[in-house]
């Protein structure tokens, strides 16, 4: 296995999913291990920061990438692997920005109301307990919370020559904010441009499913990620694997469009993995899935369609890729 480190000078940062040149190339079976950036750009570090003040739109969720993935061809899968992710900082930072978030009118939910109280949350890290603490801005409750680290944007370039903002989940990944996204999990992507072009950023120490304010813990990660290549078989859109659940996250606006992408991609996906009619597949998915909601802040929502292995018949996805690559895993974390 080739093990490659690499660390984004600022200048390098991406803020885009395509449009973007390549800053390496690897080979399928590479371990890599990264550094990324918050998606505040590093710009609040205290609770005097504020967004409105200090966050400039144009420069969040920066990415670490895109890398360039040698023999990848459009239809082809790109896999991923998380072995690990750990805090690249000892804090974290979350904010409610005026008009953003779930609870709130924003843009595209206009009201005739004043903006909810802007405010900086700091969120300090104890590494050894693996615990956050929060810190209430409104009044005096301190208490901590473990860490549950996570990746909000996994993606590659979109087809066609499109370019597309870091803050958008769609077909391609990017910015899906799951909190399935962890440690144990293997992404499968479709490839739609030569090389795959991937990239990875926006750490969050720990979100809640929704991510109903807007921002998670947010924070700088080291990751390591193996690399794989299935050629052909890819899917529409992204899949995800762990040792319990099979899964798939659509992305779109209104949010019962985001489930029924998840869940139409898992009639089919269940009925090629139990090869069974897709109206079986259908009853099946009905009857066992979970539907947790990845974000509802974001360009667009995202919702996940979630199948649990154990009840149903034994069965392998890729050929049985997520074992062999946490195989893999045991042996380079």
């Amino acid at each position: 296995m080739e093990e490659i480190s690499f660390k984004p000078e600022r200048s390098q940062y991406v803020y885009t999913f395509g449009g973007a040149k390549p800053v390496l190339t690897v080979k399928p079976g590479s371990v890599l291990r990264l550094w990324s950036e918050d998606a505040f750009n590093f710009a609040l570090q205290s609770v005097d920061d504020l967004p409105s003040q200090k966050v400039d739109i144009r420069y969040v969720n920066p990415q670490t990438g895109p890398f360039y993935v040698t023999g990848a061809e459009p239809g082809d899968t790109l896999v991923l692997h998380i072995v690990d992710l750990e805090p690249a900082r000892n804090f974290g930072a979350s904010s409610t920005i005026p008009f953003f978030g779930g609870l709130t009118s924003t843009d595209r939910t206009a009201m005739l109301q004043q903006p909810l109280p802007e405010a900086t949350w700091i969120y300090h890290v104890d590494s050894k307990r693996k615990e956050v603490g929060f810190q209430s801005r409104f009044g005096d409750l301190e208490f901590s919370m473990p860490i549950e680290n996570m990746l909000g944007t996994v993606g590659v370039a979109p087809p066609g020559g499109e370019v597309r903002s870091s803050l958008v989940p769609e077909r391609f990944g990017g910015n899906m904010d799951t909190p399935e996204m962890k440690v144990g999990t293997t992404v499968y992507l479709g490839v739609n441009v030569e090389g795959a072009l991937f990239s990875i950023g926006d750490g969050h120490y720990r979100q809640g499913e929704g991510e109903s304010c807007g921002t998670a813990i947010e924070g700088a990660m080291n990751s390591v990620i193996l690399v794989d290549l299935i050629k052909g078989n890819a899917p529409m859109w992204p899949r995800l694997e762990n040792d319990d659940y099979w899964m798939v996250v659509g992305s779109s606006r209104p949010m019962e469009d985001a489930w029924r992408i998840a869940q139409v991609e898992s009639v089919n996906w269940l009925s090629q993995l139990l090869g069974i009619h897709y109206m079986d597949a259908y009853q099946l998915v009905t009857q066992v899935s979970l539907s947790p909601i990845a974000n509802c802040v974001d360009t667009n929502y995202s919702v996940v369609t979630k199948i649990p292995k154990k009840i149903l018949p034994k069965a392998s996805a890729f050929d049985g890729m997520h074992q062999r690559l946490c195989d893999i895993a045991k042996l380079v974390k």
